[in-house]
C-alpha cells in the first residue's frame, strides 16, 4: 500500500500478495478481536475476572494493531500516523514479535474460544510478517548448487564411535559379578 511521499519502487523482495495479505488480515483481525474482546467482557456477569481482563487485553491488543495497520480507521486520534510511520520503518521481524507477543497475553488469561480466535488472528499476522522478515527464496538453481555440496562431506564422514560400539547383548564375566 503505497503512502503519499513514498517511493514506487519496493526496497525489499516481499511480493505484493504477501504484504496486502499482512495487512488486511491484520487490520479485519484486529477489527474482530476487539469486538471479541467486548465478547469477552461481558464474562464478568458470570463472575470470570480472568475473561473480563482478558477481553480488555484483547481490544488493547486490537486497537494497536488496528491504528498501525490502518491509521485511516483512527483519524480522530491525532498520533495514530506518526505511530504507524515510525512502525512502518522498522523491519519486518520487529512487527512480528511485538503482534505475537501481545497476543498471548489474553489467550493465558481466558482460554475460551473467541479469545482463541480473536487474538489467533493477530498472532497469524504476526507470522506472516515473520514470513515476510525471512525474505525471498533463492532461485532453483542456486538451491540445487547449495544441495548438492552440502551432501559431498556428509557422505564422506566417518563415524568411528558408531563401528566401534559393541553390541547391546554383549556382557563381559566382570559385569556380572559386580
Amino acid at each position: 500500500m503505497e503512502r503519499p511521499g513514498q517511493d514506487p519502487v519496493s526496497k525489499d523482495d516481499v511480493p505484493w500478495w504477501m504484504k496486502y495479505a499482512g495487512r488486511s488480515l491484520g487490520t479485519v483481525g484486529s477489527l474482530i478481536a476487539i469486538f471479541l474482546g467486548a465478547w469477552n467482557c461481558i464474562g464478568i456477569v458470570l463472575g470470570s475476572v480472568m475473561c473480563f481482563i482478558s477481553g480488555i487485553l484483547q481490544m488493547i491488543a486490537g486497537f494497536l494493531v488496528v491504528t498501525i495497520e490502518a491509521p485511516c480507521c483512527c483519524m480522530f486520534i491525532d498520533f495514530v500516523q506518526n505511530l504507524s510511520d515510525w512502525v512502518e520503518k522498522r523491519p519486518y521481524w520487529n512487527r512480528a514479535a511485538g503482534y505475537c507477543i501481545i497476543a498471548l497475553p489474553s489467550i493465558f488469561l481466558c482460554p475460551s474460544l473467541s479469545s482463541i480466535f480473536g487474538c489467533g488472528l493477530i498472532f497469524t499476522t504476526g507470522i506472516i510478517y515473520g514470513l515476510m522478515s525471512l525474505g525471498k527464496k533463492a532461485p532453483i538453481d542456486e538451491m540445487r548448487t547449495a544441495a548438492t555440496n552440502t551432501q559431498a562431506p556428509l557422505s564422506s564422514m566417518k563415524s568411528n564411535l558408531v563401528e566401534n560400539a559393541e553390541p547391546m547383548a554383549f556382557s563381559s564375566k566382570s559385569d556380572s559379578n559386580v
